[in-house]
């Protein structure tokens, strides 16, 4: 049997050093180049609709409330430009956020409480927060109830700003980030169903919720799903509409009925069966067959993301922007402005509150040391991730036709929020550079990140041991596999005073099956057999495929339905995520890499390099008294 993708060779630990020109081992949990993009096309998209406003006006006005109709015979509706985006476009946006909180809370970071608890409650109190301080700002002004405006991050933005001018190994904080901004998300739209609804008639919502229905029996439908989906997806959005209660929102509710799932062992094996039978006897049928079944390996809850994301990020959001951001800037305009208290209540609600909000609350529950915020996500991170969720463009804008009905209070609104947005992006920056120089890069891997911890480590040894070697490996590098013997060699040399840890570092980039390697061995640990399973692991390189670890389930002795079922578990993934992580935020490129008494050892890795390191940085015994 032939393996899954070739496996190249890694950098060699030796003689490789780390430095901004390699690529971080941690490209699995980002995706740098689609944010980038994404929220320069929304800047661009902004910036087109604020120097068309100014040049003209009118003719900007006028484009967005041309109107439209749209249907057949007598069932039509009317439109204009600026609502069919905002209520009919939007509604994937929302429908993608949906995707994306369902996602979180099945198989994601929002799986566990101690997971989730720290960006849950940073994300309510950066709601609260700003709203309360924009009310405070704009009582008496009589658009209070517009404090909606201040509550949402912009997620797209958010993403693409770390990207730019973020710290060194963001990875733990974009997943932080990306956290909170689901349950940020949640509460927008929350807000916007129960607050900015003005007229509403719940029959249409019957219509709607059989049509949900409908949406959540269809994966019971053995072929043509998506039809269906495109049908009930219209008749609800239709039904939302009529009810009064904002159609984007019917994107979400459709969103959180579709199902996802991690692939499963068996799905893969059968979809690389039908490859093969294809492969051997070529023809339409076997095509067909080979790629339904590669396709409904995935839930479809990820194809829906894959397959939106990109018109959602490329097409939607930058005209919104376009359609949304149109401010006319003058002398008079900014005067009033300057002297309204929607703007300056907008700008401290986001600028300040979300700082206030999601920083305080961090730091609260560090100091009670309640939740798992992870090692390397220190004040000063925290700090620049609060301040970026300033940046509340998207549905900061959306909000503001909701919420103010005065063209000139809109004007001063948006004002607002865009100056919000390029605060929060300087404040973010400044915060950064800050926090980096006061842990320069060299820094960041010399001593281990995450201390040892028996109760979380794969520990092989006593744990009052004199002496500790921690390894950061990867199951297919050649490389670890002749460590292996060299680490059993130091164990023989110093028997029960040496105290050996394994840590996942998958070097995916050179590696297919490393994670999955990886994933195997944490379900492996769940019934007690880690060691036996690395070992395993480490002899046989070429052979990783599903068929091959669940096999070696067996031979091991493990319960296999167990294995299996652990295999895909969100607690599996999580588990080697955090390793990757820590990894990444110690610039751990190449591996293994050891850390010997807490240190990181570089050169040679030899049982005699590691017995001597062993023995020079190892703690002086306390002196004991006469």
């Amino acid at each position: 049997m032939s393996t899954l993708t070739t496996i190249e060779r890694s950098p060699d630990p030796e003689t490789h050093r780390p430095g901004p020109h390699w690529p971080s081992i941690a490209t699995w949990v980002r995706a740098l180049g689609e944010s980038r993009l994404g929220a320069l096309l929304l800047l661009v998209g902004t910036v087109a609709a604020v120097v068309w406003a100014n040049v003209s006006y009118e003719s900007y006005a006028e484009l967005w409330e041309t109107h439209l109709t749209l249907g057949v015979g007598d069932l039509q509706l009317e439109f204009t430009l600026h609502a069919l985006v905002n209520d009919a476009l939007m509604a994937l946006f929302f429908f993608t956020v949906g995707l994306e909180v369902r996602r979180e809370f099945a198989i994601g970071e929002l799986t566990s409480w101690s997971r989730a608890v720290v960006p849950v409650v940073a994300a309510v109190a950066g709601l609260v927060v700003p709203a309360v301080l924009y009310v405070l700002i704009a009582r008496g002004s009589g658009w209070e109830s517009a404090w909606g405006v201040v509550i949402s991050t912009d997620t797209a933005f958010v993403v693409g700003a770390l990207a730019l001018i973020g710290p060194r190994a963001p990875g733990r904080l974009r997943v932080f980030l990306l956290a909170l901004a689901v349950v940020d998300d949640i509460g927008a739209l929350s807000i916007i169903a129960l607050v900015y609804t003005e007229r509403f008639d719940p029959l249409p919502l019957v219509v709607a919720a059989v049509g949900l229905v409908g949406v959540y029996l269809t994966r019971y439908v053995p072929t043509g799903r998506g039809p269906i989906y495109a049908t009930l997806s219209i008749v609800v959005w239709g039904a939302f509409l009529a009810s009064g209660v904002h159609p984007t929102l019917a994107g979400v509710a459709i969103a959180l009925l579709v199902p996802v799932y991690r692939p499963s062992r068996r799905d893969v094996e059968h979809a690389l069966s039908l490859a093969r039978t294809f492969r051997q006897s070529p023809n339409s049928d076997y095509a067909r067959a080979a790629a339904n079944s590669l396709r409904e390996s995935i839930s479809i809850n990820e194809r829906l993301q894959s397959a939106y994301a990109p018109y959602v990020a490329y097409v939607i959001l930058p005209l919104f922007a376009l359609a949304n951001a149109g401010v006319r800037i003058d002398g008079e305009i900014l005067a009033a402005a300057a002297r309204s208290a929607v703007t300056w209540g907008i700008v401290v609600g986001l600028v300040v509150g979300k700082l206030v909000g999601v920083l305080g609350s961090g730091a609260v529950l560090r100091a009670l040391r309640v939740g798992d915020l992870g090692p390397g996500l220190a004040v000063g991170r925290l700090a620049g991730g609060g301040a970026l969720c300033g940046i509340g463009f998207t549905i900061s804008l959306f909000i503001v036709d909701l919420a103010i009905s005065d063209p000139g209070v809109q004007n001063e609104a948006r004002v607002g929020v865009l100056s919000a947005s390029v605060v929060a992006f300087l404040v973010a920056l400044v915060i950064f550079k800050v926090s980096d120089r006061v842990h320069p890069a060299g820094e960041a891997g010399a001593t281990l990140l995450r201390p040892v911890d028996p109760a979380r480590d794969h520990v092989y040894g006593r744990s009052d041991a004199p002496y500790t070697l921690v390894e950061y490996g990867d199951f297919q590098c050649g490389f670890c596999s002749k460590a292996s013997g060299a680490i059993q060699e130091v164990h023989r040399e110093l028997g029960d005073r040496l105290r050996y840890v394994w840590r996942h570092a998958p070097l995916d980039r050179y590696h297919p099956n490393a994670v999955a390697a990886a994933e195997a061995a944490e379900a492996a640990a769940l019934q007690g057999r880690f060691f036996e399973m690395e070992r395993s692991l480490l002899v046989d390189q070429e052979n990783q495929l599903p068929s091959d670890i669940v096999r070696r389930a067996g031979e091991l002795g493990l319960d296999v339905d167990r294995f299996e079922r652990d295999l895909v578990s969100p607690e599996v993934a999580a588990r080697v995520r955090d390793d990757v992580l820590d990894a990444e935020a110690m610039d751990i490129t190449a591996v293994p890499t050891f850390f010997v008494n807490g240190r990181r050892h570089t050169g040679p890795y030899d049982a005699q390099s590691l017995i001597r390191a062993l023995h020079e940085s190892a703690p002086a015994p306390a002196s004991g008294r006469d």
